[in-house]
């Protein structure tokens, strides 16, 4: 029970997150912003998506590729951000 309590302010707390680089993008049109957002919001899609999953610790294949892919999308932000 507690468990999913706290999955629920993960992936609240993903989302909030999500928005306020939304927001800072929409103000500065920095792609940054906007890799950081869309990870932070797959990430808390992918958190959300634990909850369906009986045992959560032992984790699948899918659930580490998406989160691998939310991580090379912030790194590919970065890399873009100081290429320019």
């Amino acid at each position: 029970m507690i468990e999913g309590f706290l999955l629920g302010v993960i992936v609240t707390s993903c989302l909030v997150a999500a928005a306020f680089f939304l927001k800072f993008w929409r103000q500065t049109r920095d792609p940054l912003f906007l890799g950081f957002s869309a990870a932070l919001f797959i990430e808390g899609v992918n958190r959300f998506c634990f909850l369906f999953v009986e045992v959560p610790a032992a984790g699948s294949n899918l659930i580490y590729a998406i989160r691998f892919l939310s991580y090379l999308l912030i790194l590919a932000a970065i890399a873009y951000k100081n290429r320019r």
